[in-house]
């Protein structure tokens, strides 16, 4: 089975090792038919000293924020309403696409849109998976929508999936899709 030795220098995190290592376990496995359980990874560092690259010696590159814990983040932001939060991970550019919308690029945007659709809507999230590919990080995020009708009625079990484009640790794009227009009375 899989045995892989990463080079380090010093100075990352234990989350930011355990972050790469998980993500090199991962990419084995759509390469090679080897459980998680099979596949090694061994990190070793070196000192800045120890390492030079094009005849001078390097710093580590900073660690990126984990792109998953950004969406959720962003997630509970809006669904609590803290705007200015969710607003803070959003980078130049960004846009956002729902079910029968034109693109929108503000949160302010959105709130409106969505007014005479429903009360209020939350979601059950059941997952949350990082699409590695060159480019900005890519999370889906999958599971079912809540909440109220104009009228008051409730409704919960929707579809949804959610995708994010992240950009240097900031959302630059979030495309929409779920079965709300389905279950609308």
């Amino acid at each position: 089975m899989p045995i892989v030795q990463m080079h380090l220098i010093e100075g990352y995190d234990g989350d930011t090792k355990r972050r790469l290592g998980e993500a090199v376990t991962d990419a084995i496995g759509t390469v090679i038919a080897a459980p998680a359980d099979a596949v090694t990874v061994m990190i070793s560092e070196h000192t800045g000293e120890d390492y030079m690259r094009g005849r001078m010696r390097r710093s580590p590159a900073p660690a990126l924020p984990d792109p998953c814990a950004i969406v959720r983040g962003y997630l509970a932001e809006m669904e609590a309403r803290a705007l200015d939060a969710a607003r803070a991970r959003l980078g130049e550019g960004f846009t956002m696409r729902f079910p029968g919308a034109a693109p929108m690029t503000t949160l302010d945007e959105l709130i409106e849109w969505s007014r005479p659709r429903y009360r209020f809507v939350k979601k059950v999230i059941e997952s949350v998976d990082l699409a590695a590919a060159p480019g900005p990080s890519i999370v889906y995020v999958t599971g079912t929508l809540y909440g109220e009708w104009p009228d008051g009625t409730p409704f919960e079990g929707i579809r949804f999936i959610d995708r994010f484009e992240l950009t240097d640790g900031l959302i630059t794009r979030q495309d929409v899709w779920n079965d709300i227009a389905e279950e609308r009375p």
